[in-house]
């Protein structure tokens, strides 16, 4: 069966991630320059390497939630470069503190919207739930791994898509990663603001949670890990892809050296700076 769709191709990648850039306005309301937190650099997870504050624990994920995958991914021996999609450094490594320990592939496609979406589909798949796995192009269609591992192929002629059989079954993790690649080139902030819900409620924020502004340009992070002291409330670690496609990382705060990399995070702030990117308006979602 052939699925047809009007798509402005060179309109979806301008749409996407591809164009993002960090902002121009510098933050100089740096806190203390002095750190109170441990940073257990011979460990290998985001959990492990990076206790909470003085006062804070960590707040604890379900072993089966997309949370927990984040937290107790494997990270890059600590000090690793974010290397560009190439292989080469980018120029700014200071405003990092860790890597994850992914491939961003070969060619300028997973950046920052992609990142999210590498890691929930990676979840997905190592968790076996496998037809959750699907994500739309920025054009609207929605596109599943059932459809491609059955050989469903997209075909670009102009501004028209079609979706047809053209491939045998494939379910392998190598024809899974092909997947994505798809969904890279098609997808952004864009689609991904919309196949997310809103966070209401400072208390709905959680490891796995996104905080996005759609659009061209437009940027995305996501909560990496929370802790919270006795009286409630939390601090929050932020990771990131970012453009031209590079490692995936966790983000350092340089706004407030103290409890660097944590951050304190409010739904209802106007604004929300990370180490790279200023978020006007602060914009919570979760899948």
């Amino acid at each position: 069966m052939i699925r047809k769709t009007s798509f402005i191709i060179i309109l979806a990648m301008i749409l996407s991630c591809r164009n993002d850039k960090p902002s121009a306005k510098l933050i100089t309301d740096q806190v203390n320059s002095e750190n109170s937190v441990q940073i257990n650099k011979d460990k290998n997870t985001i959990r492990e390497r990076f206790s909470p504050p003085n006062g804070y624990t960590w707040v604890d994920e379900k072993s089966d939630s997309f949370g927990y995958f984040i937290e107790n991914f494997n990270l890059k021996p600590y000090g690793s470069q974010i290397l560009k999609y190439d292989g080469t450094p980018i120029s700014t490594q200071s405003l990092h503190q860790a890597v994850f320990d992914i491939d961003t592939g070969n060619k300028d496609l997973q950046q920052c919207a992609d990142a999210v979406i590498r890691l929930r589909a990676e979840y997905l798949f190592k968790t076996k739930k496998l037809d959750d796995i699907k994500f739309h192009f920025t054009n609207g269609d929605l596109v599943s791994w059932n459809d491609y591992k059955n050989g469903v192929r997209a075909f670009v002629n102009g501004n028209i898509v079609s979706f047809r059989k053209t491939a045998p079954f494939d379910d392998s993790y190598q024809n899974f990663k092909n997947y994505l690649i798809l969904i890279f080139n098609y997808a952004g902030t864009i689609s991904l603001y919309k196949e997310t819900k809103p966070i209401t409620e400072n208390s709905d924020l959680k490891t796995g949670v996104i905080l996005i502004t759609p659009g061209s340009p437009g940027h995305v992070v996501f909560i990496s890990g929370v802790c919270q002291n006795k009286e409630g409330e939390k601090l929050f670690l932020l990771s990131e892809g970012f453009t031209p496609a590079q490692s995936i990382h966790l983000l350092s705060n340089p706004f407030n050296k103290n409890i660097s990399p944590w951050y304190n995070l409010d739904i209802n702030t106007p604004e929300t700076k990370t180490a790279r990117y200023i978020f006007k308006p602060t914009n919570f979602r979760s899948f």
